[in-house]
């Protein structure tokens, strides 16, 4: 059985239409949760926190479907560049 795991981060934005942080340096990571419920609750309170700067913005990162161990090749490395 995989473990769900998701990451909760963010940041303020270059441009608040795009999704280029404007510092690296700066992300906050909120956390990493063991269901989506948790990691929604969490991103929920951090948007809602810092609702008055439209450059601000978090994510919900699906860490799981990063890592699926049971196949050769997660999804993410189908996808090439």
């Amino acid at each position: 059985m995989t473990q769900r795991l998701h990451l909760v981060f963010g940041g303020e934005l270059v441009d608040p239409t795009k999704n280029a942080f404007k510092s690296v340096e700066d992300i906050h990571i909120v956390g990493m949760y063991p269901d989506y419920a948790s990691a929604y609750n969490s991103w929920k309170s951090e948007a809602q926190r810092t609702v008055d700067n439209a450059h601000m913005r978090y994510f919900i990162a699906h860490i799981h479907r990063l890592r699926d161990e049971e196949t050769e090749a997660s999804s993410t490395e189908e996808l090439g560049n």
